[in-house]
């Protein structure tokens, strides 16, 4: 739950620190989320997240990375002004089933295309 969690922190107010111990490379999202607005800064060897919530994010064009990073580089896709693109989402389609589907029946508008970066 971590990254949609830092995702949600990201449009909250104050400060939240967030510690990754268990998965290298966990934060791999963190510079998407950075380039829709959120203000992230990552500490040490890049397994602390120290994130200053925003009022808004905006539409960009991101790239997910892995899974979890994906789903929440889609979220913040959500949350942002305007149209915001999530390349390779093949990672979320390969693990969550019918995401597409299950967003758009509470109201998200979204759309998977099939292509490949």
């Amino acid at each position: 739950m971590q990254p949609p969690l830092l995702t949600l922190m990201s449009l909250a107010t104050g400060t939240t620190i967030i510690d990754e111990t268990i998965f290298d490379k966990r934060f791999s999202y963190v510079d998407e989320l950075n380039r829709m607005g959120a203000n992230i800064k990552l500490c040490g060897k890049g397994e602390t997240a120290i994130v200053e919530g925003v009022t808004r994010l905006k539409s960009a064009t991101v790239a997910a990375k892995d899974l979890r990073g994906g789903a929440a580089l889609i979220l913040a896709g959500l949350a942002a002004e305007g149209r915001t693109t999530v390349r390779n989402s093949k990672y979320v389609e390969r693990g969550y089933e019918d995401m597409e589907g299950t967003l758009k029946k509470i109201g998200a508008d979204i759309r998977f295309i099939d292509y490949y970066d």
